[in-house]
Formats: structure tokens, sequence, C-alpha cells
């Protein structure tokens, strides 16, 4: 009787000592996962740490651009949303002409020169960079009484050179044509003289300062053409067709139209040589919110 009361002893302190042992694996299983828990909890708080001190990136002071007033809308809408994003940052536009914004950035008096226009051999060699941040198109404009809305290129060059004179000889009214454009030194008008291969030859009747100033001469004066940037063209004017096709940014960007210049800001330097603000307002205009910005005034996104 002993002995059997011995041996069921026995057999249970076994039996405890192995649900003990089966214990002790288990909480050491679910410490070592609690661990691993634990450390990934702690990286992936890292990482959403230093993400967000990325995306809250502080930035301060001010960036000055200079040049042409075919850009306003542009650089206007640029400035406004990247000073929107960094509150603590000054953007300043000022619109003196394309061959004035390339001037004062290779002085050095402002960071950006904007130019309605490709660089010239000269500006290069001053240091001038040209960095293309949009195409626009160029629109040539008429009188909303017009009825002459489709010209050939063959006929634009012929009305720019003051070789046809009346729209009649086009199929228009019996009325004179009266040829506006833009002051010499004009990035639109270098642009549209050089695509048509008419620079220093042709015969303005008035020459203005700006682009809104030549949209509002040709919608009040019967008879007048004018160019323009595509994206400041409004409704008190007609927009052309030429050799049959719109002006219109999809057109543009199918190469089916014809007139059609890049947008430059141009920087003293290689952008990577400029203050880490310049650089961050490059990348900002590289950056989908800076190319949405860019769509938006109606302009085509550089590759």
């Amino acid at each position: 009787m002993k002995k059997r009361f011995l041996g069921a002893v026995m057999a249970a302190t076994l039996i405890v000592a192995s649900l003990t042992g089966c214990g002790s694996n288990e909480q050491t299983s679910t410490t070592t996962a609690n661990n691993d828990a634990t450390k990934t909890t702690q990286a992936a708080e890292t990482t959403v740490a230093e993400t967000t001190a990325t995306a809250e990136k502080k930035l301060s002071g001010s960036i000055t651009l200079s040049g042409s007033t075919s850009m306003e809308k542009l650089a206007n809408a640029l400035a406004e949303s990247f000073m929107a994003k960094y509150p603590d940052v000054t953007v300043s536009p000022e619109f003196t002409g394309s061959g004035a914004g390339i001037e004062a950035v290779t002085n050095g008096k402002v960071d950006i020169g904007n130019s309605s226009r490709n660089l010239k051999d000269s500006e290069k060699q001053a240091g001038a960079v040209e960095n293309i941040v949009a195409i626009d198109g160029i629109a040539v404009i008429v009188d909303k009484s017009n009825t002459v809305t489709n010209l050939t290129k063959d006929q634009l060059i012929s009305i720019y050179k003051g070789e046809t004179t009346n729209w009649k000889d086009l199929g228009g009214n019996d009325a004179p044509i009266v040829v506006i454009g833009r002051e010499a030194g004009s990035g639109t008008r270098g642009a549209f003289e050089e695509l048509l291969k008419v620079e220093d030859a042709c015969k303005y009747a008035s020459e203005l300062d700006s682009t809104g100033a030549v949209i509002a001469k040709v919608a009040a004066t019967p008879g007048a053409i004018g160019y323009a940037s595509l994206d400041a063209v409004d409704d008190t004017v007609v927009a052309a067709s030429l050799e049959g096709v719109a002006a219109t940014a999809d057109n543009i960007k199918a190469g089916t139209y014809f007139l059609c210049r890049p947008f430059v800001m141009a920087t003293k330097g290689e952008i990577s040589a400029q203050s880490e603000l310049v650089q961050e307002f490059f990348a900002y205009i590289k950056s989908d919110e800076g190319k949405a910005v860019i769509k938006q005034v109606g302009l085509i996104v550089a590759d």
C-alpha cells in the first residue's frame, strides 16, 4: 500500500514539473514576442517622426524674380502657392521684360530672371543658366469684329512685314490692317519674330510694353492684329487659328500649332549653386504641386 502511495506521489510530481516546464517555455516565447513588437513599434514611431520633420521643413527668407510680363500669371501663381506652403518665405516677382530680367540676374540684383524666350548666347556667356519651367503658346489675336480668323504662316509673315495691308486681300472686309506688337527687348516679340524669321523686318503701327496693353489695343482697334501669350488671352479678342490649327494647349503639346516658346526662369549659375531657398523653390516647381499650378494657368509642363 505504501509503495503504491509513493508511486502516485512521484507520478504527480513529474506531471507538475512537466506542466511547469511548458508554462516556462510559453512565458519565454510571449516575452520575446512582446519585445519584438515593442522594437517594431519604436522603429515605426521613429520613421513617422522623421517623415513629419521632413514634411514640416522650416524655410524662411526671400526670393526675388524679375523679367517677362508674359510670365506674370505664372510667376504670381507660383509665388502665392509657395508662400502658402511656407508662410515665413516672401517671393517677390517684378515684371520688367525678358531682357531686363536676364540682365538683373546676371548682375546679381535678383535671384531669378524670367524670360519668355530662349536665352541668347551672350546672356549665357554672362553667366545666365536657362531653366525651362513651362511651355507657352503665342496667340495671334484680332478684334472681335474681324471675319478673318484663320491665317497661314506665309500670310502672317506678309502682314508683319507690311506686304499685305488690307484685310480684303485675305478674304475679309475692306479695312486696313493695323499691326500691333511688343517693344524691343520683349521676350514675346523676340520669340514671335524668331519663329517667323522676321527679325528686324516687322512694320509695326504700335509697339507696346506689356501683354495686357497689346490685348487691350487690339480689342479696341477695328482691323488690328497682335500677338500675346496664350494664357493671357481673354474673351475681348479672338485668337486666330494658324494653318487651320486652333491655339490650344493640346495642339501645342501635339506639335501641330507652330507658335510656341519656352518660359525660362534663369539663374546665375546652376540651380545647385543657388541658396537653399532658391533650390527649394525650383524643387517645388518640379513637384506635383508645382506642376498643378503650371497647368492651372493654362501652360504646358516642361519635361
